[in-house]
């Protein structure tokens, strides 16, 4: 194998379509980055890295709600406690930044992808059933894989999410400027009424759901959905992080020391060494 040979197997290894560099270039997607300094917007360059071309008015105001409708939760989201913990046991705002991101999994971050992954499913099904039958069939088979929590709807802390009406109120002027075609609104919506109709009560959408719907109307892939959560959540990762550095707590515990937790083991005993 020659040098050259060499030289191209590596390149191949580490090939890209999405960045190229060269010594006094650089390029995302195509586009020099010196030309979309100051002229895109930081949801649009998202899209650009993601998707491979630049969005539209419509599609890039949608993708902005998402991201700033999911910033922070407060420090009783477990990322920003943990954000908060790290920084007060001596890490720098980066890792505090990877501690609490690496948190948000499938319980605590992951409700986002799952309620695309369920759209999808409702969307799927409604090909052969009325819309409302098929998000019955994919609540019923989402259960019965994953358990009683459905992704997207209730929220432990509001009654009413208050996130969820103004993203939707977005999705549906989108909708009515045939911007997004209003499929995993629809969706969604559906399993609210399936859900009122078994409970007797409404189970309301929630930040996931809502977000969820504009990540799929917009057409992200479930994955997707949670990777560009994590981004917005970072945002208040960093700014409770940072918050955390001007104090003097040191060693911050999930409850101030002054509460204890309950034991639940064995009662003390006493070591027989006879």
């Amino acid at each position: 194998m020659t040098e050259q040979d060499v030289l191209a197997q590596a390149a191949r290894w580490w090939r890209t379509s999405i960045c190229d560099i060269a010594p006094g270039r650089i390029a995302y997607r195509g586009y020099p980055i010196e030309e979309l300094i100051g002229r895109i917007s930081f949801p649009a360059m998202i899209w650009l890295m993601l998707r491979g071309d630049l969005p539209t008015a419509a599609q890039e105001r949608l993708l902005q709600a998402a991201l700033v409708a999911s910033v922070d939760h407060g420090p009783h989201a477990p990322s920003i406690a943990i954000a908060q913990m790290a920084v007060s046991c001596g890490l720098p705002l980066n890792g505090a930044m990877a501690s609490a991101i690496n948190t948000l999994d499938d319980v605590h971050g992951g409700a986002g992808e799952q309620a695309v992954a369920l759209y999808d499913d409702v969307l799927l099904r409604a090909k052969a059933l009325e819309i409302d039958a098929a998000a019955a069939e994919a609540i019923d088979h989402f259960t019965t894989t994953h358990g009683k929590y459905l992704p997207g709807f209730g929220h432990r802390f509001h009654p009413v999410d208050p996130r969820a009406a103004p993203l939707l109120g977005l999705v549906d002027q989108a909708v009515s400027d045939s911007a997004v075609s209003g499929r995993y609104a629809a969706a969604a919506r559906a399993i609210e009424r399936v859900m009122q109709a078994r409970k007797g009560r409404l189970i309301p959408m929630n930040i996931d759901g809502a977000t969820a719907v504009i990540y799929g109307e917009l057409g992200f892939a479930p994955p997707l959905a949670r990777g560009i959560f994590c981004l917005s959540r970072a945002v208040g990762i960093l700014a409770h992080a940072w918050e955390q550095t001007g104090r003097k707590d040191r060693n911050k515990g999930p409850m101030p020391k002054q509460f204890g937790y309950k034991y639940e083991g064995e009662p003390h005993r006493s070591l027989d060494v006879t």
